[in-house]
């Protein structure tokens, strides 16, 4: 099973129009509010020593290059092959390695963990973009990459956050400007109700380890300055 093609094209699309300029995604916000704070709560349900890291929908890889500074082996994967030309680009040192990948196929996921044995995942705000049947296939994806001895840390908006950019961009003016290649894209979130997220999890084997709220830092703003920060939930999952 694979994700649809109107998935597949609407991402290409995206990529391929946005700026490689630091902090133009709606999403890219810096490392330090974002895979910085997650981190700080990751690291103490890691057990193995030494396992990779993937950072799972990576995007242009500017969260997956903070991880490699701070593991041996990173690799950043992706459904757009647009944005992993964006997160080589960037990483002219080669500091991580990156692919593409369809994380709702599940053999190319069993392939990667066949390449890297088990690794621990980063994954942030993919699952509520998914299409409701790539739902489960990228859970069981997940917890094929991280086998036996892996955990994964999962963050997405929650209900509320829906609610919010659905306000905003229905706003008098529209949606501001960083969101507004999003929708134009078709790649608005579909929304998951919050009690579904580690469901889905559980039911492709995994264990919540550990599991809080944390608000979603963007690089966009309200007209008042004020930073569109978006209600999240995060989750640590493993066997």
């Amino acid at each position: 099973m694979s994700v649809t093609q109107r998935y597949r094209e609407a991402w290409e699309g995206f990529w391929r129009e946005a700026s490689e300029e630091q902090g133009s995604v709606f999403w890219d916000a810096e490392p330090a509010l974002t895979v910085g704070l997650h981190l700080a709560l990751f690291e103490r349900h890691l057990t193995a020593v030494g396992l990779p890291f993937v950072d799972l929908g990576c995007g242009n890889g500017t969260q997956t290059r903070f991880l490699a500074e701070r593991f041996p082996r990173v690799v950043g994967a992706d459904l757009s092959d647009a944005a992993i030309e964006h997160a080589r680009h960037a990483d002219a040192g080669g500091e991580a390695s990156y692919r593409v990948l369809d994380a709702s196929a599940k053999g190319e996921a069993e392939a990667l963990h066949a390449e890297l044995g088990d690794a621990n995942v980063y994954m942030r705000g993919v699952l509520h973009q998914c299409d409701p049947d790539d739902r489960a296939p990228l859970a069981e994806s997940i917890a094929a990459l991280v086998g036996a001895r892996g955990r994964a840390f999962v963050v997405e908006p929650s209900q509320a956050a829906g609610a919010l950019l659905m306000g905003l961009a229905q706003g008098p003016g529209g949606p501001p400007p960083k969101m507004e290649p999003v929708f134009r894209h078709g790649i608005a979130p579909v929304g998951v109700p919050d009690d579904a997220v580690p469901e889905y999890f559980r039911a492709a084997g995994l264990r919540v380890l550990g599991q809080g709220e944390l608000p979603l830092t963007t690089t966009d703003y309200l007209p008042d300055g004020t930073r569109i920060e978006l209600p999240s939930q995060w989750l640590v999952v493993g066997r």
